[in-house]
């Protein structure tokens, strides 16, 4: 476990290799049950659909869970063994069970890994954050429980919405041994009302100590900061700070944690940490951190992020060559499929884990094609050892299926098969611009480690819209 890095992969995996009471902070961010897909869209209209989840935020029921819940229901030593059976009998086979499961897993190795002396924070929304601090008490202890925190906020409401309008996250806190616990009490801005009572210039009492006047240089501060706040807003659409990934939170938030909760050198986990505000809030604070995503996109993002401000990130999980490409294929072949998407720039994966009808990725291309056409592009990822022809002319079908204008199949090693680079030829050229592209083309990771690239027209960038700039990964 190294810190001041990032690992790829299912956080899951990754904790469970990791020492005991090794962590000082977590905080996480995990996809909320709240039944909405965050989607980074390229473009419709006149195109077919072309859109592609920045990570699928609705559960299921489905047979992992299935197993996971008997599994847990089984383990009579188990901490997660009593709510797994009373979330049974409470929502029976259902996706908020799936989801809840699948948390607990990961919340029970995120204590083993917290000091005696660490917190960790949990953000959610109100779909879920009650069955949620039911989970975390099983955990944790209700004796554990500090906070219940609610971030408002304001933004454009939702006219038809029938209810007061949702303008607030909850984020759960809690510290493995409250006696032990690390705080840093930090202090509002003290209002009008505030100064007036405990007075002004030279004869300003301080309130912790009625005792002591405070010197009229010393700034004002109000009370210990409560558990509603609302003096952080979110980040609006045209804000420096955005950088396009669709649950961003602002710097401002994690910071108040981090410097709530650790102290400089202190080690801070964000198991979740999608674009890295996490993170990127440790390293300002002087804190060691160590972030983890199963977003191959994320990972990029975040890598992007942290370039212009010279943080330097060591990165775990992510091949390096065509060897440890080939044991993530075999170990992980969903990773495997992400990451081979991501290799190339201006695609994004589909997060979606089966299901994903014959596409691996998507992109749209930047200008319109001549004579027409839709700007979609398609990946295929065969992760496998040898080539299958039959499975090549299946993604051909897709690309018409879907009306893309452009495809490519990502193999392992190189396609030497006469009759699939035939087939590939037959689809004939795209004109964009002033260049010429294969309709279909065939594409290894072997080429990219030796410096190829598919031959593409420019993309539009999936998480803004503008041209895209080469990948960290590419």
């Amino acid at each position: 476990m190294d810190d001041n890095a990032l690992y790829y992969g299912d956080c899951l995996d990754w904790m469970r290799e990791w020492p005991d009471e090794s962590i000082d902070l977590v905080y996480l961010d995990p996809p909320f049950n709240s039944n909405a897909d965050y989607n980074i869209i390229f473009g419709s209209g006149d195109d077919a659909p072309a859109q592609v989840r920045g990570f699928a935020d609705t559960w299921k029921w489905d047979a992992a869970a299935a197993e996971r819940v008997t599994r847990l229901r089984d383990a009579v030593a188990h901490p997660l063994h009593t709510p797994a059976d009373g979330l049974w009998s409470l929502l029976g086979p259902s996706g908020m069970l799936a989801y809840l499961t699948y948390m607990g897993e990961r919340l029970v190795e995120m204590r083993r890994l917290l000091k005696p002396t660490g917190g960790i924070y949990l953000h959610c929304d109100p779909t879920a954050s009650h069955y949620l601090k039911a989970v975390m008490d099983a955990i944790f202890g209700h004796a554990s429980f500090r906070n219940e925190i609610v971030w408002s906020y304001r933004r454009w409401s939702v006219a038809s919405f029938r209810g007061f309008q949702r303008m607030h996250d909850t984020i759960l806190y809690y510290m493995k041994e409250p006696a032990r616990g690390v705080h840093n009490v930090e202090y509002e801005p003290a209002s009008e009302s505030y100064l007036r009572r405990f007075g002004g210039g030279s004869n300003r009492k301080d309130p912790d100590n009625p005792t002591r006047v405070i010197p009229v240089d010393e700034p004002t501060r109000g009370m210990p900061r409560r558990d509603v706040w609302s003096d952080i807003g979110i980040i609006a659409g045209n804000s420096r700070e955005r950088v396009g990934y669709p649950t961003q939170k602002p710097l401002a938030l994690l910071e108040r944690i981090v410097a709530a909760s650790s102290n400089p050198g202190d080690l801070v986990l964000d198991p979740f940490c999608g674009c890295g505000t996490a993170v990127v809030a440790a390293h300002n604070l002087e804190r060691r951190w160590i972030g983890i995503d199963i977003s191959a996109t994320a990972m990029d993002i975040i890598q992007r992020r942290m370039k212009p401000a010279g943080i330097e990130a060591e990165t775990y999980g992510i091949p390096r060559d065509l060897p440890s490409a080939r044991r993530l294929a075999g170990e992980r072949p969903h990773d495997f499929e992400a990451w081979a998407v991501s290799c190339v720039p201006g695609l994004a994966p589909n997060e979606r884990r089966g299901g994903d009808g014959g596409i691996d990725g998507r992109g749209r291309i930047l200008d319109a094609p001549a004579g027409g056409g839709s700007r979609l592009v398609l990946a295929q990822v065969k992760g496998g050892r040898g080539f299958v022809l039959d499975q090549f002319r299946a993604f051909l079908r897709v690309l018409d299926r879907e009306g893309a204008t452009l495809g490519v199949y990502v193999t392992l090693d190189p396609v030497t098969s006469p009759s699939a680079r035939r087939e590939a030829a037959e689809l004939g050229e795209v004109a964009v611009g002033a260049g010429r592209y294969p309709r279909a083309q065939l594409w290894s990771i072997a080429d990219h480690f030796e410096g190829r690239a598919p031959s593409l027209p420019t993309l539009a960038d999936p998480d803004t819209g503008r041209p895209i700039e080469p990948s960290l990964f590419g």
